[in-house]
């Protein structure tokens, strides 16, 4: 079936292009086989090896959508798309543009797509539960990990490696609508937008596992529509990433908070208990 309308930049930055995660076999559905044969589709969060970005979206240009553009949020493709467009309109490669545009300004220099061989030994190794023992197994190692060298795809949907540090200052400018002590990284307008819910109810089903039944989308970032057993007003907003992190900004309680697992999919009770302790923290 034809597209009804080609796909908007509102699309991408919602989530809404209609091509990402099914929550099942990575190879139950024909157009899955496809993606994943073309080296396009995404899997859990340990790259593929995918090709260099331009051959990434020559590629993934040859494939149908799985719903009409802006009619469901599909995690993560859009985002992928994001990254090399953005490289694209700035003829730069991405991170040259996040480094010059937001690291460097926010004081982020341990974020990148690969660790340098000088910081090599302050990368923490990386853990997945055995579901058979119940017990720790290695994911990433140090020894052999995939941020020891700079990707060739360098994907904006999460392929970035940082510290708790860059994270924070990360998360302090978004809290200061967009600045960074005297100088403005981002817009006001933009972060405000950025961070308002822009996913209707019936455009989030089927993602349930990302947003569940109280969280939107804005531009990058969950943002919680209701308040929920941990917050009483909602209007925070961030983010679970898959190898193990969460960080949310509350601009109503004026804090950030991060944590780092290092274990994908996270200790089991973990995110409950950190974010009750992180309210309960709050003493005025």
């Amino acid at each position: 079936m034809p597209a009804h309308r080609p796909v908007s930049l509102h699309d991408l930055l919602t989530m809404r292009l209609g091509f990402g995660f099914v929550m099942s076999s990575p190879d139950a559905t024909p157009i899955q086989r496809a993606a994943t044969a073309l080296g396009v589709m995404p899997g859990l969060p340990k790259p593929q090896a995918p090709p260099v970005p331009d051959e990434w979206l020559r590629r993934f240009a040859t494939l149908p959508l799985m719903h009409q553009p802006g009619e469901k949020w599909m995690y993560p493709t859009a985002f992928s798309i994001l990254g090399v467009l953005i490289a694209r309109g700035a003829g730069q490669p991405l991170e040259t543009v996040l480094r010059e545009r937001i690291f460097e300004p926010l004081g982020m220099h341990d974020t990148g797509f690969s660790v340098p061989p000088a910081k090599l030994d302050r990368l923490a190794a990386c853990y997945a539960v055995d579901a058979d023992t119940g017990t720790l197994a290695l994911y990433d190692g140090v020894g052999d990990s995939q941020w020891r060298r700079p990707p060739a795809f360098p994907d904006a949907d999460g392929g970035l490696v940082s510290t708790i540090d860059d994270y924070l200052a990360f998360g302090h400018m978004l809290l200061g609508k967009g600045r960074h002590g005297t100088e403005r990284i981002v817009s006001r307008p933009s972060v405000e937008v950025m961070t308002t819910n822009q996913v209707a109810p019936e455009q989030k089903i089927g993602a349930e596992m990302f947003l569940g039944d109280n969280r939107g989308w804005g531009f990058g970032v969950s943002v919680f529509t209701r308040r929920d057993d941990v917050a009483s007003a909602p209007g925070r907003f961030g983010w679970e990433g898959g190898l193990g992190s969460s960080w949310y900004a509350d601009l109503s309680e004026d804090i950030v908070a991060i944590l780092m697992t290092q274990v994908m999919g996270f200790p089991s009770g973990i995110l409950d208990d950190f974010w009750t302790s992180v309210y309960q923290a709050i003493d005025d």
